[in-house]
């Protein structure tokens, strides 16, 4: 079903929807997880980011009830966030490999890399993860029609527009933040912000004022700038660890050198592009978003009163 939030239907109604068919996939991707983790998990995650984002956008109207069940699938992400981390970490040394040409350069590194994620999977703690997962996702499933929201056209509207906002004001604070002191969880924040924006574009892709396609290929395209930059920092963490995780100084000497090459790429970029996005007025942006929504939202009622 579509992941698209519906102006001819009830607010209530089309959350409650999208929110069961994206914890349902969720579950299922967990259990595709159970044999092969490097899929499943990844999945697994996307669904529930997907979940929050939602969540978020419609928190002011039911908010006892969002921020509980946001909090409820923060948890459940954060059970699969080191196998699947493992995963992201090779991944991210192939393309360090692929893009710099360091042809066996980085091998010593990945092979422990993969050593480090089949622990990671093969481990009874990755089966326990998914259990608990799976029946954190099932117990949710069972509490999604307590949700109850203002579905007149109006306030429908203003409580769409409020979550836009609260995620363009979270991306400019963060954005700020990354200019002024660059720390890595500046960095962080921004990629979640832009992240969870993507998402309320493709939920409000009938109500977002246009130009939207552009906009959101500009937002994807932050966002994997910012998850490459995010592995730099976890590998260099890595890196400094005690009891060298990734090797000896001689076997890491290569990967150092890149990483730092490529870090410095990856900053210049994504602050360029997060300016570009993230620059207009959070306040603004709401603004347009509120307009077109009342009439979008109104359109299908106006038309019933007609008939």
């Amino acid at each position: 079903m579509s992941f698209r939030i519906d102006p001819r239907s009830p607010l209530t109604g089309e959350v409650r929807r999208i929110l069961a068919d994206e914890i349902g996939k969720a579950i299922g991707h967990l259990e595709t997880a159970r044999e092969k983790p490097e899929q499943g998990l990844h999945k697994c995650r996307k669904r529930l980011k997907s979940v929050r984002a939602l969540l978020r956008l419609v928190r002011s109207g039911d908010e006892p009830f969002c921020q509980t069940e946001n909090e409820c699938y923060k948890q459940v992400s954060a059970l699969l966030a080191g196998p699947r981390e493992a995963t992201a970490l090779i991944e991210a040394v192939d393309r360090l490999a692929a893009e710099h040409s360091a042809g066996s350069g980085l091998d010593p590194v990945r092979e422990r890399l993969v050593l480090r994620q089949h622990e990671l999977h093969a481990g009874p703690g990755l089966d326990a993860a998914i259990n608990a997962a799976i029946a954190a996702c099932r117990e949710g499933l069972e509490r999604i029609d307590r949700l109850a929201l203002p579905d007149q056209p109006e306030h429908a509207a203003d409580i769409l527009a409020d979550g836009a906002r609260a995620t363009l004001r979270r991306a400019k604070k963060a954005l700020d933040k990354a200019q002024s002191r660059g720390e890595d969880e500046d960095f962080h924040d921004l990629r979640k912000a832009a992240k969870t924006h993507s998402m309320h574009l493709s939920l409000l892709g009938r109500l977002w004022p246009t130009p939207i396609k552009a906009r959101r290929k500009a937002v994807d395209k932050l966002g994997e700038e910012l998850g490459e930059l995010h592995d730099v920092f976890v590998m260099r963490a890595l890196l400094d660890a005690e009891g060298e995780p990734l090797g000896p100084a001689d076997d890491t000497k290569l990967l150092r050198k890149l990483l730092k090459r490529s870090e410095k790429s990856l900053t210049k970029a994504c602050l360029a592009d997060a300016a570009d996005l993230f620059g207009e007025s959070p306040k603004r942006s709401a603004k347009k978003l509120a307009r077109k929504a009342r009439d979008d939202l109104a359109g299908p009622q106006e038309e019933a009163s007609a008939a």
